[in-house]
């Protein structure tokens, strides 16, 4: 039986991809910090469906902690390690840069210095649509990615060269796969949609940093966890996107369908475009089709309702969770 360490299984994308894995019969190490960046009530929530299967064991642990992280090798084969505990945000890590470092760059190194030590020979790892910043869409894994815009994606970056070089140097297959605005029910609260949806249906005015024309490659939760569990086949090193692979939705676009669903207008605010934010994202997805046989198979239409409808049903649920 494989057993896997998922980092950030508390998290959104995390909780997700370790629900597929123990479906499917795998043991499960979910590793997290529960670190108060949102509300922990909701990452207590996704834990919480978790611990229903007898496959998982949780570690309270910080990636950035190697002392503890080597404890958790030593007591365990892991056949992969996943690594989907990171510092998400682009404006939170302009504030504060130090944080991002220390959990997208040396938390990484620590987990393949890890796999390295204890022969862990694959490493999948999370990375971001947001190293495509300067290129036109759609975006393909072959671009140039020299050019970072915020610490955020600077952090990304340094990510993935380091584990190209512990691939290079003692050969950990892996897989780099660059999402695309990952949305969809139990998603992170900071996420433009889930204040779109709370501010509409309040009547409460939404902020737009700029005029709502900039694009993003939607891309449902379900499928990208389904991306990551097909990644975790023998690859060599390779970077892969995993986007929506459709027309990219404007932000605008986003707005309107929540008003249709909620069938109320949104009072809108704006200001100034923010110089570290994207214009848009799209991605070429071929590469996931030909190694990975992946597709997404939800459209930003039904992704988006399902959304709505799972914040109105579990905010009961969830009360205290600042959603």
């Amino acid at each position: 039986m494989n057993k896997y360490l998922v980092t950030g299984a508390a998290g959104f994308i995390g909780s997700k991809t370790s629900e597929l894995l123990l479906k499917a019969g795998n043991l499960v190490v979910g590793l997290d910090n529960l670190n108060d960046y949102y509300d922990v009530d909701l990452k207590k929530h996704r834990l919480e469906n978790l611990k229903k299967h007898e496959n998982f064991k949780f570690e309270l642990a910080d990636i950035e902690n190697i002392d503890v992280l080597r404890k958790i090798f030593e007591n365990n084969k892991f056949t992969a390690v996943i690594n989907l505990a990171a510092r998400a945000g682009v404006r939170a890590s302009i504030e504060n840069p130090f944080v991002y470092a220390m959990t997208n760059i040396v938390g990484t190194m620590n987990l393949l210095e890890l796999c390295r030590q204890f022969g862990t020979s694959k490493f999948v790892l999370a990375s971001s649509s947001s190293l495509y910043a300067g290129e036109t869409t759609p975006f393909s894994e072959d671009m140039t990615v020299t050019k970072p815009i915020s610490q955020y994606a600077a952090t990304k970056l340094s990510a993935e060269v380091l584990a190209y070089s512990y691939h290079h140097l003692y050969n950990v297959d892996t897989s780099v796969l660059r999402f695309f605005t990952v949305y969809g029910p139990a998603g992170r609260p900071d996420m433009s949609y889930f204040k779109f949806i709370e501010s509409i249906k309040n009547g409460l005015p939404i902020t737009i940093y700029g005029d709502g024309s900039q694009r993003r490659d939607f891309t449902y939760i379900d499928d990208i966890a389904r991306g990551v569990v097909l990644s975790l086949m023998p690859l060599g090193y390779e970077i892969i996107n995993l986007g929506g692979g459709k027309k990219p939705i404007s932000i605008n676009e986003m707005i309107n369908l929540i008003e249709i669903r909620l069938d109320k207008k949104a009072i809108i605010h704006y200001k100034e475009f923010d110089k570290a934010d994207m214009l848009e994202t799209g991605a070429d997805i071929s590469k996931a089709a030909r190694l990975l046989g992946w597709s997404p198979e939800i459209d930003f239409i039904d992704g988006i309702n399902q959304t709505v409808d799972w914040f109105f049903q579990q905010k009961a649920k969830l009360s205290g969770t600042n959603l």
